[in-house]
């Protein structure tokens, strides 16, 4: 016969995960971003009340740093205890669901929130000495969207575009990203359709106080742009072209 689970957690053990959510709960700072969202609550769209806004923050925070989908933020504040106790879920409340997640995560595009609380965030990083801003990486990322017409529209979404990466073509968008060189703390993010060339997003992911950008091959010509700042560009060297100068410091070898 199995034993039922009384809810009695006899470790002392506590994983990664809670370790970060402990020191995120000391360093974020939540009442500058409560602020923020405050005069732009969520409106509930069946007879149910919304939930918090600070419920809602700190699950859309998850769902950041633990790259979880709107479905996967519900199925963690289901089987998580400790992502409950952190967002503030005690054993009488309702879980979030997923399209109060989806729902919350459109309110801060409508009113644009999220550049601004990144914004706060590294304000605060900043002056606790965790982001140093000497350095800067930059690099994008593919997010895929439905290619499926098979909706009230009989089209696909018109913000996404193709593109082919390899030998493989993909749908939907990019994210193009920059990161603090020391603390890999990310600072700067732009959202573009998929077909737009990293290299034109590059300078726009810089802060502006950095002395050097390290970037990969697909930021070739950086420096060469009309916007191009002083700052010194480390950028990869295209494949094609390492791979024939290994072979050409291979022959001068032999």
């Amino acid at each position: 016969m199995k034993q039922k689970d009384l809810g009695l957690d006899v470790s002392s053990r506590r994983t990664r995960k809670q370790i970060l959510l402990d020191e995120m709960e000391q360093v974020m700072p939540w009442g500058e971003l409560l602020a923020l969202i405050t005069p732009h609550p969520p409106v509930a769209k069946t007879g149910r009340p919304p939930f918090d806004v600070a419920m809602m923050l700190r699950i859309h925070c998850l769902q950041q740093w633990f790259g979880l989908s709107d479905l996967g933020a519900e199925e963690a504040l289901c089987e998580t205890c400790f992502c409950r106790a952190f967002v503030g879920i005690s054993g009488t409340q309702r879980i979030l669901d997923r399209v109060s997640v989806l729902r919350f995560r459109h309110l801060l595009e409508e009113h644009e929130l999220s550049p601004r609380i990144l914004q706060i965030i590294n304000a605060e990083l900043a002056a606790n000495g965790l982001l140093l801003y000497s350095g800067t990486v930059v690099d994008a990322t593919l997010i895929a969207a439905p290619s499926s017409t098979k909706n009230s529209t009989v089209e696909r979404d018109p913000e996404m575009h193709q593109v082919k990466k390899g030998n493989q073509w993909h749908f939907g968008m990019k994210a193009h990203i920059g990161v603090d060189a020391d603390s890999g703390l990310v600072h700067t993010v732009i959202g573009t359709a998929a077909n737009v060339n990293d290299v034109t997003q590059g300078h726009g992911l810089l802060h502006g106080e950095e002395s050097v950008v390290f970037a990969d091959a697909g930021y070739q010509g950086a420096t060469k742009r009309p916007e191009a700042t002083g700052v010194d560009w480390h950028v990869a060297m295209r494949p094609g072209k390492r791979e024939a100068h290994k072979q050409s410091q291979g022959q001068c070898a032999g």
